[in-house]
């Protein structure tokens, strides 16, 4: 199997040992993306709706760098901090710039160092 690294500009580079995205079996895998300011690393938004319009302005540079869109991504994967508290704010932000029809979607609660919510996504690339 090959896998494609991808890298993009505008994105926070990765904290860790992974890449931001991966290009496998016709499929871009991200990696868990979260409220990041591609330049200073700094969490921006003091809320969840700040924080997820942060994480999806990171993913659609990420989707962007593969020549695709929120109208490619056919799962995502989504972590809240308070899942009570904070999923009727996040579900408004992702539901005013996903594209109809919505992927498959988790949402959980998670333990978040430092930030309301992080996102991945799967999306199917383009013929």
């Amino acid at each position: 199997m090959t896998r494609e690294v991808i890298r993009a500009d505008g994105v926070p580079a990765p904290g860790g040992a992974y890449s931001q995205a991966v290009v496998a079996r016709g499929f871009l895998y991200t990696a868990g993306t979260g409220p990041h300011d591609p330049v200073t690393g700094a969490v921006v938004g003091d809320d969840v709706a700040g924080q997820t319009r942060q994480v999806l302005s990171n993913l659609r540079a990420l989707l962007a760098a593969r020549g695709l869109d929120f109208s490619d991504v056919v799962k995502v994967t989504v972590h809240l901090a308070d899942l009570g508290r904070d999923y009727e704010a996040y579900n408004t932000v992702y539901e005013q710039t996903m594209t109809l029809p919505y992927p498959a979607r988790t949402t959980v609660g998670s333990t978040l160092d430092h930030k309301l919510v992080e996102i991945d996504m799967v999306a199917a690339l383009r013929d």
